[in-house]
């Protein structure tokens, strides 16, 4: 027998008007964990806007995988469309479809594996510039890193260098507006308060700059260039023959620089971060990495068999996942019994599942082991998905994931990061959970042992 919408528990705490907003604008890490106790299904306002957040592995299972034909891109990705218009992470699915068939090539094991040489050859770079005894603001570090890791991939040649230092200085800005757009009232877009501005302003400047870009690579249309622009310029759908056009190009390649950069950087950050405060982990990592990799520089080949590590960087990304994602009933379903209409929106947090403690034996404390087969095999599957699940999943989750194990290994190799003493790390969300600041003291790893 099914419900109707009228019946959900709302979330406590609302407030008129503004509803829910204030709580998860202050405390959006506390506020996604804690409407899980009001139940599986919860309403929660957005101002005077419902929306229903999803509190469980099943039923975010239901959301992403069994019922997803019935779903669209919600709020946050309505609200990002000024920006990267209809690409994969905004478009309905008659464009989704044919567009990541496209692009799937461009994210194959064996691309992402040419890749690898230009993320080695970013860490190393970041990694020589340091000195002994330097404190490093290693978040900002690691996002220049993160930027520069895939402008580089995207662009390869000379005529693409206005583009890298569109995205690096560009890129940045449209992160750190993302939450607050999602949760505030349209009409406040409008509004010309610093943020918006800066808002507006790097989003013309990065889809100029781009579109300058592809209009150049067609003019040249240089068969030697082989990075992830041409790839896509070159794309033809193996049923149709059609391409993507610029326009389709130039905001696939926003949307994949602004949902690529962020993840990775904040991901390396926590995995420095908890390293540093659990030196026995860090002590297994760099033998597996002499026992891989030695002394030369790491390969794609090595990933597959660093094992440890990659139970060391699931263990980061469940603790530090993305606070807030959202869908929008597209036709009429019945979630978790509850009958839902079309237009009603729906939010779930990959943070708050992977804290619940329904799935993981005190899911606070950072313990990579409990990846081992012995300890996961009977966890549901649902219950990790970093990269989102079903149709929609990330379809760059291959290409971070390298990236961050190159790194880790890259670095760590060379330098063992010390805190520095006085500054408590603060976890702050925006498009993903952060740290607010994040210095660290380098210690030269022949010194340090």
């Amino acid at each position: 027998m099914s419900t109707a919408l009228h019946a959900i528990p709302r979330a406590p705490g609302r407030l008129p008007l503004v509803g829910h907003v204030i709580p998860l604008l202050r405390r959006p890490l506390d506020f996604v964990q804690s409407v899980r106790s009001a139940g599986d299904l919860v309403r929660v306002d957005f101002g005077t806007l419902p929306v229903y957040f999803v509190n469980s592995a099943d039923l975010t299972h239901e959301l992403l995988v069994t019922k997803a034909r019935h779903m669209e891109k919600g709020r946050f990705f309505t609200r990002a469309r000024i920006l990267i218009g209809d690409s994969l992470p905004t478009a309905p699915s008659h464009i989704h479809r044919p567009h990541r068939r496209l692009m799937q090539p461009a994210f194959h094991r064996e691309r992402i594996a040419e890749y690898a040489r230009v993320m080695a050859d970013r860490a190393r770079a970041m990694a020589d510039a340091w000195t002994p005894g330097q404190t490093v603001a290693l978040d900002e570090e690691l996002a220049r890193f993160s930027v520069s890791t895939l402008a580089e991939t995207v662009f390869s040649t000379d005529i693409s260098r206005p583009a890298v230092e569109g995205v690096l200085r560009d890129v940045p800005v449209l992160l750190k507006t993302a939450m607050f757009r999602t949760v505030t009232p349209r009409l406040l877009d409008r509004l010309p308060i610093p943020a918006n501005r800066k808002f507006d302003k790097a989003a013309v400047r990065l889809r100029k700059v781009i579109d300058d870009v592809i209009a150049a690579y067609r003019e040249h249309d240089d068969p030697e260039v082989n990075d992830l622009l041409s790839t896509l310029l070159a794309a033809r759908d193996s049923d149709t023959g059609e391409a993507l056009s610029d326009r389709e190009v130039r905001d696939e390649l926003v949307a994949i620089l602004f949902a690529g950069t962020e993840t990775t950087a904040s991901t390396l950050a926590w995995a420095f971060h908890e390293l540093a405060a659990h030196p026995e982990v860090e002590d297994r990592l760099l033998d597996e990495f002499r026992s891989v990799v030695g002394d030369r520089p790491v390969t794609s080949q090595d990933v597959p068999k660093l094992e440890y590590t990659d139970r060391v960087v699931r263990e980061v990304s469940r603790l530090h996942a993305v606070p807030l994602l959202m869908r929008r009933v597209a036709t009429p379903v019945q979630l978790g019994g509850t009958d839902l209409p079309v237009g009603t929106e729906i939010a779930f947090s990959l943070y708050a599942l992977h804290r619940d403690p329904r799935l993981y034996e005190s899911p606070e404390r950072f313990d990579p082991d409990r990846w081992l087969p012995e300890r996961s095999q009977d966890r549901p599957r649902e219950s990790y998905i970093p990269f989102g699940s079903g149709n929609r999943k990330c379809i760059g989750d291959g290409f971070a994931w390298m990236e961050i194990v190159i790194a880790l290994a890259t670095v760590l190799s060379r330098w063992r990061l010390e805190p520095v003493p006085g500054h408590s790390v603060r976890e702050v969300a925006s498009a993903v959970a952060h740290p607010d600041r994040l210095p660290m003291r380098a210690v030269p790893r022949t010194a340090a042992g």
